[in-house]
């Protein structure tokens, strides 16, 4: 990848900047952090995440200190500033099984380290799909995942509300077992200082919205890699998810894998090039400039490239 918008870094460059060296105790529980199939070493934190963080802490510093001046600025004329300290909000997009889940997850856990007084939250678009149910009225079932098929108002709303820091914000919850959103469950949102918002919409530019997902992020981050690659990364995961399902009746999957392997393949291949691929190449990948950083994943999963926007 090329561009005049970002500079560009490799590994080897990216890991100088590093400020903490020797003083980084590893992660524990590191593999519970990892998603299918998905790869991350503790050389990997060291020597992308940990710069990462660097970086992301010269733009809450930034804010911080806007939000000092402001409030002196309208403290002039004697009163107290009306206005509240936002949640600092952080984008990460890419194609599924890019490896978004596991880089906002490392994330959030090098985030916690680094500030352990403030609050670190995490949280998935996935909960703003509308349920099933509402896909197949509406005949956009297969359509999953493509723009029209998440319930943009209530995302939009949601995450003005923790922005401007109402205490608790409910929102739906999401199960990849059932892959629907789950009837009458719903998580709330405790007022984060830090929140991660992780999916793969959540740089785009809803239709008929006047509010767009990136006026909310102060920092966003975008995984890209290969798309050859990508499907590799999907159709392992794919068969690895068949694999789990095929015990458990509950799993949206389970009819599915009593399918010939041929047949449960070939399925495969439809949901990547028919959904995936082409939600990628036509609603995700154009959203990548709206990064503020690009971390390139090479085949085995490395990221050994980043772009850093320059503007």
């Amino acid at each position: 990848m090329t561009s005049e918008l970002f500079t560009h870094y490799s590994r080897k460059e990216w890991e100088r900047f590093n400020q903490m060296k020797g003083n980084l105790k590893p992660i524990v529980g590191l593999e519970e952090l990892v998603s299918l199939n998905d790869r991350l070493s503790q050389q990997d934190v060291k020597e992308v995440y940990v710069p990462l963080v660097h970086y992301i802490d010269v733009m809450l510093k930034n804010k911080d200190e806007y939000e000092v001046e402001r409030d002196k600025f309208f403290d002039i004329i004697g009163e107290k500033s009306s206005f509240e300290n936002n949640t600092f909000m952080i984008g990460v997009s890419g194609s599924v099984a890019v490896g978004k889940s596991t880089s906002a997850r490392v994330l959030q856990r090098l985030l916690q380290k680094y500030y352990p007084e403030k609050r670190i939250e995490l949280v998935t678009t996935d909960g703003f799909l509308y349920p099933n149910e509402e896909l197949e009225r509406r005949g956009i079932m297969k359509r999953k995942g493509f723009p029209e098929s998440y319930d943009m108002p209530r995302l939009l709303e949601f995450m003005s509300k923790v922005k401007i820091g109402v205490e608790d914000v409910e929102y739906p919850t999401y199960s990849h077992e059932i892959y629907d959103i789950v009837p009458g469950e719903v998580q709330v949102m405790k007022k984060p200082d830090i929140l991660i918002v992780e999916g793969i919409n959540a740089f785009q530019l809803p239709e008929n919205q006047q509010t767009y997902m990136n006026e909310f992020f102060d920092f966003s981050i975008y995984i890209d890699a290969d798309p050859l690659h990508i499907k590799t990364w999907f159709m392992d995961r794919f068969k690895m998810h068949m694999e789990s399902a095929k015990d458990d009746p509950t799993n949206y999957f389970y009819e599915i894998t009593k399918w010939p392997s041929e047949k449960v393949e070939d399925y495969g291949n439809e949901i990547w090039y028919t959904i995936n691929l082409t939600n990628l190449v036509q609603h995700i990948q154009p959203t990548r400039g709206r990064a503020d950083v690009i971390l390139y994943k090479g085949k085995n999963h490395s990221i050994d490239n980043v772009y850093v926007r320059k503007y």
